[in-house]
């Protein structure tokens, strides 16, 4: 049984309180005072807010079996949404994350004033369409309902998988920030928007979703073998990473941590466990 501690939305209001002084650049905020990571205490644990599957899973793996080796303490937080996760970690209520791309981060920190970057590049989850009233992706007719999520990265990237697949048109050159309104043709499909996390259980009210690949693993549902179709992997530029602060990416404890996820190890957890579903995504850094 996992010893993880499990955050919930009850404890949204003191992360945006905690937040909003963050901003302020008080002299008792207790993040600004690490921010350098110098002053960073490497004998207290590093704390990372993380979605339970892959992310946490993974980090349970190098818990388990790589951490003290290193000597590095790690306690894993898993939150189950895509917003406590960043306000946690701009305000010090935990040191790190894992749970995110590029695209979603950088339009995060533009709508919420947060400073959160990324340290480095660990898997990939391909965007999958699923169904449990379709088998082929050619039965998709019109008339029929398609969920996608509502949050703008993801949302887009759903609708460049649609278009990619033939089953709508985009205008040109809208990209992974595609909304419904960019939809030059919906082939008499009707969408539903909703939460990320919530989309694999409108699966039995809908006759398709496009799901995010740590939500499908945690529906039970395998992108190699039950997705109709599937992101390609090669040139994908939503490879997930390990994300700070700025200003706390030197963190002894973090960079311990940042070469741990990138190590032979991981990634032979990672091929051996999900076959294909999540993969791998080492090498340089992530961008900044």
């Amino acid at each position: 049984m996992r010893k993880n501690i499990k955050i919930t939305a009850a404890v949204a209001s003191a992360a945006a309180l905690a937040l909003g002084l963050g901003a302020c650049g008080t002299d008792s905020d207790p993040a600004s005072k690490s921010e350098s990571g110098a002053q960073a205490d490497t004998s207290k644990a590093l704390v990372v807010a993380a979605s339970p599957t892959p992310h946490a899973d993974i980090l349970n793996f190098v818990k388990k079996n790589l951490a003290e080796k290193e000597g590095l303490k790690l306690e894993v937080k898993e939150f189950t949404d895509y917003v406590l996760p960043n306000t946690a970690t701009q305000s010090g209520q935990v040191d790190a994350n894992f749970f995110q791309h590029k695209p979603y981060l950088d339009d995060f920190n533009k709508k919420n004033n947060t400073t959160i970057v990324p340290v480095v590049n660990v898997h990939l989850e391909p965007l999958g369409l699923y169904s449990k009233k379709i088998k082929d992706l050619k039965d998709i007719k019109s008339g029929q309902t398609i969920a996608v999520p509502n949050d703008t990265t993801n949302g887009g990237r759903a609708l460049q998988l649609l278009a990619e697949n033939g089953l709508i048109t985009l205008k040109d050159g809208v990209g992974t920030s595609a909304k419904l309104s960019d939809i030059t043709d919906k082939k008499g499909l009707e969408f539903k928007e909703l939460e990320a996390a919530t989309v694999p259980r409108a699966l039995n009210d809908v006759d398709a979703a496009v799901i995010n690949g740590n939500y499908a693993l945690e529906a039970k549902l395998s992108p190699a073998k039950d997705s109709l179709a599937l992101e390609k992997a090669e040139g994908n530029p939503y490879a997930n990473f390990l994300a700070v602060k700025e200003g706390n990416e030197k963190d002894p404890r973090v960079e311990k941590l940042a070469k741990l996820l990138n190590s032979d190890e991981v990634k032979k957890f990672i091929d051996d466990t999900y076959q294909g579903s999540i993969v791998a995504s080492f090498g340089a850094p992530a961008a900044s």
